[in-house]
């Protein structure tokens, strides 16, 4: 099944640049996984011991997936994830 990923720009030296990529997983640890195979280094950015890092958010067809099982969440052939980093100024 495949799942577009949007990547953000601050990811997409991991990507060879691509700002979108594709890739196959039933839940969204099983996706982060394959990610990784692909392009290695990625997972660790997005992901740590405790789940998915605290100021990284990821969302499943504009769903924060937060609210949804986190890594356990479903995925379905043609969703869409967007991972963006959270923004914080002052």
């Amino acid at each position: 099944m495949a799942i577009e990923v949007q990547i953000p720009t601050i990811l997409r030296t991991y990507t060879g640049g691509e700002k979108t990529v594709t890739a196959d997983g039933g839940t969204l640890a099983d996706l982060v996984a394959d990610l990784d195979a692909k392009f290695p280094g990625l997972k660790d950015r997005v992901v740590d011991d405790a789940g998915l890092r605290r100021f990284v958010n990821v969302y499943l067809n504009d769903e924060d997936v937060r609210f949804l099982d986190g890594l356990a969440t479903p995925l379905s052939d043609g969703d869409s994830v967007t991972i963006l980093p959270a923004v914080a100024g002052g």
